[in-house]
């Protein structure tokens, strides 16, 4: 299947500031961000032209710039107001948004005090991440190699670009092996995340999930657990070693783009995917789907 390349597309992408043509949103190759990962970013589903929790997605965009060390020159109150015009404007239903903030090209060295803080924020159809005939039998997922930095040597607590580039290797690691997605332990050898959601374990009926203490605490992550405690379900943040997914039942997933996925196999262990993964998937759609039922019902 041909892929559709995002340098040329249809649609408009903000860019510091004001709509633009999508093809001429454009930067240098002498960019800070990309030399030096001076970039953060965030994804956020739509659903029924609503973004899911737009404002919390925003004020994380805000604080990860504020742990690289550059401040964001629009307000959380802007950004939303953005986010919400590109969707709208190119008449998004189900949809991505991705606004991203990076260090210009006026200084081309380690040291960047000095650089132009750059604002974009495109958004695009967005199919299930998985194959959705995948997803209800449950992923496979193989261990990486590459493990979670700890947050004294990396900004962990942030959404930043550079952090990807070991997620990048893991998943294509586990590909090329004929997995889905690569189960990635933290710099201890505990159980951390896949690349790019947060895992949760049941075990006996009562659901376990990694503390996030060197990963993203997930928004997904978070509402999730939300949801599973209002069904009566007790969840435990702790560490888990990896020896533990012997004893484990079901396992899945939770992320904007992956919302609630079924794991089926890890390393040739297999899960069920049973009742209390099913329940919260169906919990999760109707969250999400009733926030875009709300804003089209406003809309009339």
């Amino acid at each position: 299947m041909a892929l559709m390349p995002f340098d040329d597309r249809d649609g408009v992408i903000w860019y510091n500031g004001e709509l633009v043509p999508w093809r001429e949103s454009r930067l240098h190759v002498l960019n800070h961000g990309l030399h030096y990962a001076s970039c953060v970013f965030e994804g956020e589903r739509v659903y029924g032209g609503a973004i899911f929790k737009l404002r919390e997605h925003t004020e994380r965009l805000v604080n990860s710039a504020r742990v690289l060390g550059f401040e964001i020159p629009y307000s959380v109150e802007a950004i939303d107001e953005a986010c919400n015009l590109v969707v709208a404007t190119q008449g998004l239903v189900d949809a991505y948004v991705r606004p991203v903030a990076w260090r210009g090209s006026e200084m081309m060295a380690v040291s960047a005090q000095h650089t132009q803080i750059h604002v974009a924020i495109a958004a695009w159809e967005w199919p299930s991440y998985f194959n959705p005939e995948d997803r209800l039998k449950g992923i496979r997922l193989k261990t990486s190699i590459w493990r979670r930095p700890a947050p004294d040597t990396a900004p962990t607590n942030s959404k930043a670009a550079g952090l990807y580039m070991i997620c990048t290797l893991a998943k294509h690691e586990a590909e090329a092996a004929g997995y889905h997605d690569a189960l990635m332990l933290d710099y201890r050898g505990y159980v951390s995340e896949s690349t790019g959601a947060n895992i949760f374990l049941v075990q006996d009926g009562v659901i376990h999930t990694p503390l996030p203490d060197c990963f993203l605490d997930g928004i997904t992550r978070r509402t999730v657990m939300e949801l599973a405690r209002a069904r009566g379900y007790e969840v435990v943040e702790r560490h888990i070693a990896p020896e533990e997914l012997a004893r484990t039942q079901e396992v899945f997933l939770t992320g904007t783009a992956a919302e609630v996925t079924p794991v089926g196999e890890i390393d040739g262990q297999i899960f069920t995917v049973g009742d209390i993964t099913r329940a919260l998937i169906g919990d999760y759609d109707k969250l999400v789907r009733a926030a875009g039922n709300d804003k089209a019902s406003s809309a009339a």
